[in-house]
């Protein structure tokens, strides 16, 4: 089981290249070492600026270095990196088209033992409904890498949730095949079709493998850019299977889910089933208690194809 966090690949991809590039700048909101960031501040100290818990001050700091040729990258928790401060990102960022790249860490439930109040199953729907922020979850430490290859080098704001808990291993290091705001194929199908993002795209290729064994074809996309998302993929599916099963980590309101669809109602209407966290306060707990009590994983995934209605008339003839 892999134990290097996506925390700590973003935290690589900073020194590395904040080491070539000096206007690489990072700010922590007392998070240095949530975030994985305290190496960064020990080896390149005055590229660092620790703002203290000051969610809403750190945003605008970071659009002001960015309007002085900086590029700042700001790693605060998610569930207050998305709440306290999305003024700032509306009016400063987003608005004003600043490079700042906001990094919402212990994203989603991973706080999980201390509840609603640090749980951020918002954040998706939050910032993807402002104008000009782009929305990414990658799945494991070698995309997260790869998503930040790009981000640093390109100027456009962005908002990457990253979990706290180390993830399995999705992709290897030599093989992570990535392209921009395009979804990834983890497994060719034709029956359904499965999307997933974040720590959910490891339970959907789970499930894809189990269903396979059942005889049903599952295609699992991991779809990190859930902004922009990738029309083009998800158009793709819905002609070439019978349904669809999105899964995230997140509320059921405004999300990943959400907004396939709108692409599969508008332009190639099949069954679709969002597997999502409640719309309510959810449970307090680990995480992966939390995900196994509301079924997202990859037993709830395959009990939810199999619950469609194509699948329960073709199984109940086998």
């Amino acid at each position: 089981m892999n134990q290097v966090t996506n925390r700590q690949a973003v935290c690589d991809a900073l020194i590395g290249h904040g080491k070539i590039n000096r206007n690489i700048v990072v700010l922590c909101s007392d998070s240095r070492g949530s975030a994985s960031l305290s190496t960064f501040a020990e080896q390149l100290p005055k590229q660092f600026v620790e703002v203290g818990i000051a969610e809403q001050n750190i945003v605008s700091i970071a659009a002001g270095l960015a309007s002085c040729g900086k590029r700042p990258f700001v790693a605060s928790p998610a569930c207050f990196l998305s709440t306290r401060s999305m003024e700032q990102v509306k009016v400063d960022v987003a608005y004003s088209g600043t490079n700042v790249k906001l990094i919402g860490i212990s994203g989603g439930i991973s706080y999980g033992a201390l509840g609603m109040t640090h749980h951020s199953n918002q954040d998706i729907a939050t910032i993807a409904s402002i104008p000009g922020m782009r929305v990414y979850l990658p799945s494991d430490r070698f995309q997260t890498g790869k998503l930040l290859e790009y981000l640093i080098k390109d100027d456009a704001p962005a908002y990457v949730r990253i979990g706290r808990n180390a993830v399995e291993d999705i992709y290897s290091e030599n093989e992570i095949p990535f392209k921009m705001d395009k979804a990834t194929i983890i497994r060719e199908g034709s029956d359904v079709t499965i999307i997933a993002c974040g720590e959910m795209v490891s339970a959907a290729a789970k499930a894809g493998d189990i269903l396979a064994a059942q005889g049903i074809s599952a295609r699992v996309l991991d779809m990190y850019c859930v902004k922009p998302i990738d029309e083009d993929s998800i158009i793709k599916s819905c002609k070439e299977t019978k349904a669809i099963v999105t899964i995230e980590e997140h509320c059921a309101i405004g999300g990943m889910g959400s907004m396939v669809s709108q692409i599969v109602g508008r332009t190639n209407p099949v069954p679709i089933i969002n597997m999502t966290l409640p719309d309510s306060p959810v449970i307090a707990g680990k995480s992966g208690e939390v995900f196994d009590h509301y079924g997202l994983n990859a037993d709830g995934i395959v009990k939810t194809v199999l619950n469609l209605e194509c699948f329960r008339k073709e199984l109940s003839y086998v």
